[in-house]
């Protein structure tokens, strides 16, 4: 078991207490498969005790001001801010990505903390001109209720901070079920905000799986928001039952995201952006790279700076500092991508670097890694171009011009991020404007979100909402229209006339 951690076995928050349950499971470092802590595989019955904490507690927590809700986000970001060390080693042991990328991640939710925890007092709603004389309009925001949050392993701590601090700072009460696979960042972001001061009940942590936990969350009649980040299957299925209980749905799903180099370009920039995007995180992100759109011009040119970069890659352990790509997050996730790279070669592409099982020469990781991938004379409407593979593979599509590119770009059922290096500043705004993602860079890989933009894409990747920015606020809110009138008459509005 880790020191750092100091427990082997963790436990439910529920009502600002810890709680036991059972039966648990073993947690494992992905990078040496080592067990690091057991955490409790709870039910109904604990979701229902966590929701009746937070319906209490949501009631007197709706009634503080939002300025002095907001100083607990502030104190949650300080306290943060002293232990981002300590965080972001437990990050790595439990999820596998470098410490480096950990540690950015630990620090994205630190800013998310003072970023939101400054919407306590730009909760803003609006004042309008009435039709009516001595009438008043306005509108402002409203909490929902009891909001049900359900996070990946992926971002374990980041995604949680896009949800719960939003929700938070507006009024409302949280019930959390984070991923089984990732659950100390959970656990240690509950002692935080105790210890930042927030009220018993209004942050409950119920670990289990999906099934029962996050099942019980979505058809409790009591929680009227949820707000998922995951697999397109799974939120599919959340946004039906949610529909038929009319309920508030935030998705938040996959992508297929490709980064568009054109023949202007310059290549190293762009071979940089892509090594970065596509094998970062073991290329387990929504946002990672796993499409390239070359214009045919430069093609050689661009695979043979991508070989020597790949090559020059250290795989390992993330918490050496001399490792740039670590683990898969478990069996299933190898085994999946091992699949897909076997359906990459039927089709016809050509493997160019990777596509297998990586070990250490002397054999001391006991985890899950695989090579960093790339294929070449991919098209566009092969499986491997289509179907999200969540690793590190990258297929290389070629296309004569950019309209081409633009419309392979677009003929995929997601829609979260893409990315164009070129230097012709036209070519860029037709970019901007054509490309159909919620996130579109410019001559920078496909990852990088930062926190005071909207998070979220179109077509399958989600349902409209966005998770980070001021944008972040609509899904926990609700919008009350308010009308005073002064005249000490009966106005009928619509009806009354000069």
């Amino acid at each position: 078991m880790t020191t750092i951690l100091q427990t082997d076995k963790l436990k439910n928050f529920i009502a600002g207490e810890w709680q036991e349950a059972n039966p648990t499971v073993a947690v494992h470092n992905p990078a040496t498969g080592q067990e690091i802590v057991h955490v409790p595989l709870s039910g109904k019955t604990e979701v229902d005790q966590a929701v009746e904490a937070a319906k209490q507690a949501q009631k007197d927590w709706s009634l503080v001001p939002a300025p002095q809700r907001a100083e607990v986000l502030y104190q949650v970001g300080i306290l943060m801010k002293e232990r981002k060390e300590m965080l972001s080693q437990l990050l790595t042991m439990e999820n596998g990505k470098v410490l480096e990328e950990a540690r950015g991640e630990v620090q994205e939710g630190i800013d998310m903390a003072f970023y939101m925890a400054g919407e306590g007092r730009r909760l803003f709603g609006q004042t309008t001109p009435a039709e009516l004389k001595d009438k008043f309009a306005m509108s402002q925001r409203c909490p929902v209720g009891v909001v049900g949050i359900i996070t990946p392993w992926n971002f374990p701590i980041a995604i949680a901070t896009w949800k719960s601090f939003p929700a938070i700072v507006a009024g409302n009460a949280v019930v959390w079920k984070p991923a089984t696979e990732t659950p100390i960042m959970a656990y240690e972001l509950a002692k935080i905000f105790a210890e930042a001061g927030l009220p018993k009940g209004v942050l409950n942590v119920v670990f289990g799986s999906g099934a029962s936990v996050g099942d019980a969350m979505v058809h409790h009649e009591a929680i009227r928001v949820i707000s998922f980040t995951g697999s397109n299957d799974t939120g599919r299925d959340i946004a039906a039952a949610c529909g038929r209980q009319l309920k508030k749905v935030s998705l938040e799903m996959g992508g297929k995201n490709a980064v568009i180099v054109m023949d202007d370009a310059d290549l190293d920039l762009a071979a940089e952006g892509i090594i970065w995007s596509a094998f970062g995180t073991s290329g387990q992100r929504c946002t990672a790279c796993s499409r390239v759109i070359v214009h045919e011009k430069v093609k050689q040119q661009l695979e043979e700076r991508l070989l020597m970069k790949v090559e020059e890659l250290t795989i390992g352990n993330g918490l050496d500092k001399t490792v740039q790509v670590g683990p898969i997050i478990n069996r299933q996730g190898l085994e999946k991508i091992k699949k897909y790279v076997q359906l990459g070669k039927e089709e016809g592409a050509t493997l160019l670097a990777g596509g297998e099982e990586w070990s250490s020469k002397d054999g001391d990781l006991g985890g899950y890694f695989f090579a960093p991938t790339i294929f070449t004379d991919v098209t566009a409407s092969m499986r491997i171009a289509q179907e999200e593979i969540f690793g590190p593979v990258v297929s290389l599509i070629s296309v004569t011009d950019f309209d081409e590119a633009i419309e392979v770009n677009n003929q995929v059922a997601y829609g979260l991020s893409s990315s164009i290096f070129t230097k012709d500043v036209n070519r860029v705004f037709r970019a901007q404007r054509d490309l159909d993602t919620g996130i579109v860079y410019v001559n920078a890989g496909t990852t990088g979100a930062e926190i005071h933009l909207p998070f979220g894409g179109t077509k399958g990747t989600g349902n409209g909402h966005r998770d980070s920015g001021v944008q972040a606020l609509d899904v926990f809110t609700e919008w009350k229209a308010i009308y005073v009138d002064f005249s000490g008459k009966l106005q009928r509005a619509q009806i009354d006339t000069e």
